[in-house]
């Protein structure tokens, strides 16, 4: 593939020198905008390649995504950042208006056009509900409106929706709440989850589009940015862990592996950032240290006779059932690989993982059999071909949490989506990030 054409960059040789470290998806963003401002970046990745937690993998059946990864027409910094680096979010991304149901029809399907009217009139016609059902829904969604989408900062989303109807909690609340938070809504921050309702569903028509990745998360963002990086002079290195960042004397630079630096952004995970600001900001590294995460299992399922009636569908719940929602990726993806290949994903899934990852696949497994009872009859090693488990793959989004700030010393500086902020640990999290804190790195000299 061609590199695409710069936008806006030029490195300037007498820009101040900066040090990104990790290419995920904050790193990426963090890279891209200092070499927009006239900085001399360097990019260093501990893993073979950029992407972070959402990128591809390579597994015994062939490279697949490590989970599925929604984005949203909400997130406008991630779909600039992508337009930016030369990848076309209209051919990569499947635009959708939003739709939460399952198999039977059943759930919330929101109609185009203006989001309070269309959510409206989605919830009128949401089939499987009683018609009191979605006059409570509409009068408690009436209420969050009106008070902005506020709520007391120690709330949970269980606490939040308790006088919700328990079919309107099963059904919508719970599988939104774990697909935004990645939290059970018995622990989830109603607060952030009132954050995220505002900016999906109200922010303005398209906003809670469904945005599904037509190729792998590698092709997104990180590869295009990558090669981006490389054509404007920035130097990207991978498969290379930083093993000392100490400050330069007299100066607010800093030397990472004997290398110095104006500037450098944190932009890896909390363990290794942790790591690094352990004896330079105590504090600090302490606060990331003591965040909390929730893991995320995805089981690939083969069965190259059934066709889901949508892309994606959310699945009944129950209690054993894992998974909230499935994604037909031969409907997804024109790579004929994907064909007849199903990722069943499971949010929030610490319960699953007591006996181990591949007996949650094994859940999995049967779950799809009682949801879809005319597919994936073969032997179980046939039609169960991989399961993968991020255990660390979002932080716990609890009320009161407090997040590491993006200030770490004068110099250094965190992104990453574990950043305090007004956003769960998303994507658009994540590259919002890694934009604050690049352009609060110093300034090319006038």
């Amino acid at each position: 593939m061609p590199i695409p054409p710069l936008a806006k960059a030029k490195a300037l040789t007498a820009g101040p020198r900066i040090a990104v470290i990790g290419a995920g998806w904050s790193g990426l963003a963090a890279a891209v905008r200092a070499v927009q401002r006239g900085a001399q970046v360097t990019l260093i990745e501990m893993a073979p390649e950029p992407g972070g937690r959402a990128r591809r993998v390579h597994t015994p059946v062939g490279a697949l995504d490590n989970g599925q990864h929604i984005l949203i027409g909400a997130y406008s910094a991630t779909l600039g950042l992508m337009r930016g680096v030369g990848a076309d979010p209209s051919a990569l991304l499947l635009r959708r208006p939003l739709a939460l149901v399952d198999p039977r029809g059943h759930g919330l399907a929101l109609p185009p056009g203006a989001p309070v009217p269309a959510f409206l009139r989605a919830v009128l016609a949401a089939n499987g509900w009683r018609l009191t059902h979605r006059l409570a829904l509409l009068a408690a969604a009436g209420g969050w409106l009106l008070r902005g989408f506020h709520c007391a900062p120690g709330l949970t989303v269980a606490h939040l929706c308790a006088r919700l109807p328990a079919p309107v909690r099963s059904t919508l609340i719970e599988p939104l709440c774990l697909a935004a938070l990645n939290t059970p809504m018995a622990e989830a921050s109603a607060k952030v989850f009132l954050r995220v309702l505002k900016d999906a569903l109200f922010a303005g028509p398209g906003s809670a589009d469904l945005l599904l990745p037509r190729v792998p998360l590698s092709a997104l963002l990180p590869e295009p940015a990558w090669r981006w990086l490389a054509a404007a002079g920035a130097s990207c290195i991978s498969g290379r862990r930083v093993m000392t960042l100490a400050p330069l004397a007299g100066t607010t630079g800093w030397q990472v592996d004997g290398d110095n630096f104006d500037g450098v952004v944190l932009a890896c995970s909390a363990t290794e950032a942790t790591r690094l600001t352990a004896q330079i900001a105590p504090s600090w590294a302490a606060g990331a240290a003591a965040l909390r995460y929730e893991p995320i299992v995805t089981a690939y399922l083969a069965d190259a006779t059934l066709r889901l009636p949508q892309p994606m569908l959310a699945l009944p719940a129950g209690p054993q059932a894992p998974a909230q929602f499935v994604f037909d990726l031969g409907a997804l993806q024109a790579d004929p690989a994907a064909h007849g290949r199903f990722a069943f994903v499971a949010s929030g899934a610490a319960p699953w993982l007591g006996d181990g990852v591949q007996a949650c696949g094994q859940a999995m497994l049967r779950q799809a059999r009682q949801v879809f009872p005319a597919a994936f009859h073969g032997a179980d090693g046939e039609v169960l071909l991989h399961v993968g488990a991020e255990r660390r793959a979002t932080f716990a989004c609890v009320p009161g949490l407090q997040r590491p700030p993006m200030a770490i010393a004068p110099g250094l500086l965190a992104a990453g989506d574990y950043i305090a902020g007004p956003y769960p640990a998303t994507l658009e999290g994540a590259v919002r990030s890694g934009l604050a804190a690049a352009q609060a790195l110093p300034s090319p000299a006038r």
